[in-house]
């Protein structure tokens, strides 16, 4: 197999390495509690052991990978219900951005983010789950970022890899998209609105509603 990231002969930094390693977490190539050996990646993607050992370490402070000692890395496996806490933790974080959001708005996040809500919707009716789970990632990432809420974004990516496994299954299941658009369309409305209270609580219920989901998707 080509073993470099681009054809050319340059082989993946450790940044590249731990995007492609995060994505097959997410996306459950690598399963939970599957070991991660620096030697084996270091062939499979045409990377030194050491840049393999940065990228397993940036995913560890993420959640995704846990260290053993004298074992090596593996993929770390979540709970049910450690997922589920981490969703509600989320949901009173992501709901003080959503409030600041509100305050902050501008007529240019105005735009921004109606034009996402029609994007969603389109997703929605085309039954394109793909582009619906861009847009809602999209969505939450652009409302923390209006939010200027540095401490409460750092802590959100962290905790939002932990759970994301759980998250990605969700979004593909069908139906679920239909349910959570009306959650979405309501917190860009009041956002929008520039109603700091309803832009708060439209977020913490929309993920009440996915932790909720979490749990019985198990049942």
């Amino acid at each position: 197999m080509d073993t470099t990231v681009d054809g050319a002969g340059r082989t993946p930094t450790a940044v590249e390495l731990a995007g492609l390693l995060r994505t097959a977490i997410v996306s459950g190539e690598l399963v939970p509690n599957q070991r991660l050996v620096e030697g084996d990646l270091a062939a499979e993607y045409g990377a030194s052991r050491g840049n393999i050992r940065v990228a397993l370490s940036e995913l560890s402070v993420e959640g995704l990978v846990e260290r053993i000692q004298n074992r090596g890395a593996r993929v770390r496996a979540v709970s049910v219900e450690e997922a589920v806490e981490i969703t509600e933790v989320r949901a009173a974080l992501e709901a003080l951005c959503a409030r600041k959001a509100a305050e902050r708005v501008t007529d240019d996040d105005v735009a921004e983010l109606q034009d996402l809500a029609a994007r969603m919707k389109d997703a929605v009716d085309r039954g394109d789950r793909e582009s619906y789970s861009e847009g809602n990632q999209a969505m939450h990432e652009k409302i923390i970022a209006m939010s200027a809420q540095q401490t409460a974004a750092a802590t959100i990516q962290r905790l939002r890899g932990q759970a994301v496994r759980f998250q990605f299954r969700l979004a593909r299941q069908s139906g679920r998209p239909a349910v959570s658009l009306p959650e979405h369309l309501a917190i860009i409305d009041a956002v929008c609105a520039r109603d700091p209270d309803a832009a708060a609580e439209a977020m913490r219920l929309h993920l009440e509603s996915v932790a909720d989901a979490i749990r019985a998707s198990t049942k």
